[in-house]
C-alpha cells in the first residue's frame, strides 16, 4: 500500500481552509485516500511516525512569525514550539517536507534567518526566477528561468537562511525558495493557488491587514487572469518525486 503524505493545515477560516485543500490535492495529483489531513491550528502538531508518510506538506497561515510575542495566540505560540521540534527530526532523516508561506516562514526562523516585514508583498501574481542551483533542482528542472506565482505576505526571510540552498528569487522580495538538506523545501509563494482559490482568500482575509479592504474588488480582478502552472506544478513534482521514493 502506498504510504500517504501528511499535510497540515494552519488556517483557521474554514473555507480558505478547505480550499487550499482541495487545491493541494488537484495540482498535487492526490485523491483523499492519498492525504492525511490535520488542522492544526485546532489540536497543534500529532505525533508523527514518519514510517507511516512518504511526505509533509504544509499550508499558509494568518499567523505571523515575526509578530511581537505578546501578540500571538497561545495556539500560534505552541505551533511554533511544536514545528521547531519537528524540524529537529526532519532534518536529521532529510525527510520530505514542502511548506509555502507559513512552512516558508517556520523553516527559515529555525534554519536562523531573520523573518521581518521588509520583503512583504501584496496580494497578486509576481515573477520569480530560478537560480542556477534552481535550474538543477528535481522539483524545478526544465522550467522557464522566469514564471509567474500568486502570493501575499507580511513578512518573508531578510535573507537566504543559513545552512540552505537558494533556489527562487524575485525583485521584490529576494527568498522566493529554498532547499534544506536534499529533501525539505519552502517557498515563500503558493504553489496550490489558483485566482479561485486567491479570490476566496481575498474576501476571507480582506480585514487582516494584507491589504487596504476598499480594494478588494481590484485585486480580485488582478488575479483573475493570472496563469500559474508552472508553480502548481511544484507540487505534482514533490508528490511525484517521494512516492516513487517508497
Amino acid at each position: 500500500m502506498t504510504r500517504p503524505f501528511l499535510v497540515l493545515q494552519l488556517r483557521p477560516e474554514d473555507v480558505a481552509a478547505d480550499n487550499e485543500f482541495d487545491a493541494m490535492l488537484r495540482y498535487g495529483g492526490l485523491g483523499h485516500d492519498d492525504v492525511v489531513r490535520v488542522r492544526a491550528e485546532r489540536t497543534g502538531l500529532p505525533a508523527i511516525d514518519f514510517d507511516k508518510y512518504a511526505g509533509i506538506i504544509v499550508g499558509g497561515s494568518p499567523f505571523d512569525v515575526s509578530a511581537a510575542e505578546n501578540s500571538k495566540s497561545a495556539i500560534q505560540k505552541r505551533i511554533e514550539v511544536q514545528f521547531m521540534e519537528l524540524f529537529d527530526q526532519l532534518v536529521d532523516r532529510d525527510f520530505p517536507f514542502l511548506g509555502a508561506c507559513s512552512g516558508n516562514g517556520l523553516l527559515g526562523k529555525y534554519c536562523g534567518a531573520n523573518i521581518s516585514t521588509r520583503y512583504a508583498e501584496p496580494i497578486g501574481g509576481a515573477d520569480v526566477f530560478l537560480t542556477p542551483e534552481g535550474e538543477r533542482d528535481p522539483l524545478l528542472a526544465g522550467f522557464p528561468t522566469t514564471f509567474r506565482v500568486l502570493l501575499g505576505h507580511k513578512e518573508a526571510c531578510d535573507d537566504v537562511p543559513p545552512g540552505t540552498t537558494l533556489l527562487a528569487s524575485s525583485s521584490a522580495c529576494p527568498v522566493q525558495m529554498f532547499r534544506l538538506r536534499g529533501n525539505l523545501y519552502a517557498t515563500q509563494f503558493h504553489p496550490e493557488a489558483d485566482p479561485e482559490g486567491f479570490r476566496i482568500r481575498i474576501e476571507v482575509y480582506k480585514d487582516y491587514g494584507y491589504f487596504p479592504p476598499d480594494t478588494a474588488d481590484d485585486l480580485m480582478a488582478s488575479v483573475a487572469t493570472e496563469h500559474t502552472h508552472f508553480a502548481q506544478r511544484i507540487l505534482d513534482r514533490f508528490v511525484r518525486r517521494y512516492r516513487q521514493a517508497e
